[in-house]
């Protein structure tokens, strides 16, 4: 049986600052309503204000590339630590945005590489992937960072890995591979994290972009930041494609949804001739809501005990 999914009034977007950022990705919903995102190449996370028109808020400011980050589970009125994927390492970040744990990766082949994007799932493991600086065919990959402290290689031979997000039900996680333009589903063990089943979700034309970051809606419907197009787009799960939403920037590359706005990200990066909003975090109001980021396991802190 097809699902019937109805069209959506979105729009018009608008800054939600006059802060521009090189390379705006991560955009996160918090189980409190507020909203980070990262700024990837100058390491900076990020908190968007209340209401459009005032500035971003620094929450912390590393020396290397921070890829995405995610709350560390905390008890009640305890101020926020984070899960980051930075540089070439799994990190925790304290509640001044300081590093005070670090796991780094084993060594890959090729050149120089980072993290890229990042999240938990339901059950508070962190996944991120990494890619070449140099966007390498086959240099990226997926790691997965397990409540045990163990970190493993999950997926190989990627190029620039992007989400990964999960379904509603935590049961599928989608992965973005940018260069390819290919959105792939795998199913997830929910005790072991084990990956099985892939499958080919959607591609995209290169000729209209690229799928860039992604969350998933209450439906569960994937919404992906077609990085390159200018747009947004609204996939259902098997991959038929919903709706374009046309974007006021070149470079959209992560998309949140708060129940109230949609969030997207975008990028100033290599552009010679960056445009208004190029590099804006932007915001158009949207009644369709996707589940608060999830929080990583306190087990991963442990040794800050």
């Amino acid at each position: 049986m097809t699902t019937a999914y109805a069209r959506l009034e979105i729009g018009p977007f608008t800054p939600v600052t006059a802060d521009r950022l090189e390379l705006g990705e991560g955009p996160r919903l918090l189980a409190d309503g507020a909203v980070v995102c990262v700024d990837i190449l100058t390491g900076r996370l990020l908190r968007l204000p209340d209401t459009n028109g005032g500035t971003l808020d620094e929450l912390a400011r590393l020396g290397e590339p921070l890829g995405a980050v995610a709350p560390l589970y905390s008890a009640p009125g305890n101020r926020t630590r984070w899960v980051a994927a930075t540089g070439m390492a799994f990190a925790v970040l304290d509640a001044d945005g300081q590093i005070a744990q670090k796991i780094d990766l084993p060594h890959r082949a090729g050149g120089p590489q980072r993290f890229n994007d990042a999240a938990c799932d339901a059950a508070g493991r962190v996944w991120a992937g990494t890619m070449a600086y140099s966007a390498n065919p086959g240099e990226g990959a997926l790691h997965r960072w397990d409540t045990d402290g163990t970190v493993t290689c999950v997926l190989d031979g990627l190029t620039i890995p992007n989400g990964p997000v999960f379904s509603p039900d935590g049961h599928t996680l989608y992965l973005a591979d940018t260069a390819k333009g290919t959105v792939e589903a795998f199913a997830v063990a929910p005790t072991t994290g084990e990956l099985s089943q892939r499958r080919l979700v959607f591609r995209v034309d290169p000729a209209d972009g690229s799928p860039d970051g992604m969350t998933v809606d209450s439906e569960g419907c994937i919404w992906s930041a077609i990085w390159g197009g200018g747009q947004v787009r609204r996939y259902a799960p098997d991959g038929q494609l919903l709706q374009r939403i046309e974007v006021p920037a070149r470079q959209p590359s992560a998309v949140c949804l708060t129940g109230h706005h949609l969030i997207v990200t975008t990028a100033a990066y290599a552009l010679a001739d960056p445009g208004p909003y190029d590099g804006a975090v932007l915001s158009a109001p949207c009644t369709v809501a996707a589940p608060p980021a999830r929080s990583a396991s306190p087990a991963l802190a442990d040794p800050l005990a």
